[in-house]
C-alpha cells in the first residue's frame, strides 16, 4: 500500500510543475507581448520625431529665405542710397560752383543777384524741420 502514495505524490508534483509551467508560459507570453507593445510605441514616437524634424528644417528652410530675400532688398537700398548720396554731393558741388560764378558776376556788373546759399539740413538730412513723409511700401516688400 505503500506504493500508491508515491503515485499520487508524483502525479501531484507532476500537476503542480505542470502548473508553475503554464504560469511560466503565459508570463513569458504577457512579457514578449508587452515588449512588442513598448518597441511599436517607440517606433512610433520615433516617426514623429523625425517628422517633427523634417517640419521644422521645412521651416527653418523657409525662414532662410526670407532672410535671404529681406537682405536682398536691404543690399539693394544701401546701394540705391549710396547713388543718392554720391548724386546729393554731387549736385552740391554743382550748386556750390554755381553759386561762386553768380557771387563773381555780381561783383563784376555790380546788380544785386539774389544767391540763395545751400542749407545744411540738405546735406544732412536727418537734421531736416519739415515732417518726414510716409514711406510707403513697394511691391516686393510685401513678400514678408
Amino acid at each position: 500500500m505503500a506504493s500508491p502514495q508515491p503515485a499520487n505524490t508524483g502525479s501531484d508534483g507532476d500537476l503542480k510543475y505542470a502548473n508553475l509551467d503554464e504560469r511560466k508560459r503565459k508570463r513569458m507570453l504577457s512579457n514578449r507581448e508587452s515588449a512588442r507593445r513598448s518597441r511599436a510605441k517607440k517606433q512610433q514616437r520615433l516617426d514623429e520625431l523625425l517628422g517633427e524634424i523634417n517640419q521644422l528644417q521645412n521651416d527653418n528652410n523657409k525662414i532662410m529665405q526670407k532672410i535671404d530675400g529681406a537682405t536682398q532688398v536691404f543690399v539693394g537700398a544701401a546701394s540705391q542710397n549710396n547713388v543718392l548720396r554720391a548724386q546729393l554731393t554731387e549736385l552740391a558741388d554743382r550748386l556750390h560752383s554755381l553759386n561762386s560764378v553768380l557771387h563773381i558776376a555780381q561783383e563784376v556788373s555790380g546788380l544785386s543777384v539774389d544767391i540763395p546759399e545751400l542749407p545744411d539740413t540738405l546735406l544732412e538730412p536727418w537734421k531736416l524741420p519739415c515732417p518726414i513723409q510716409p514711406i510707403t511700401a513697394s511691391f516686393n516688400m510685401n513678400m514678408f
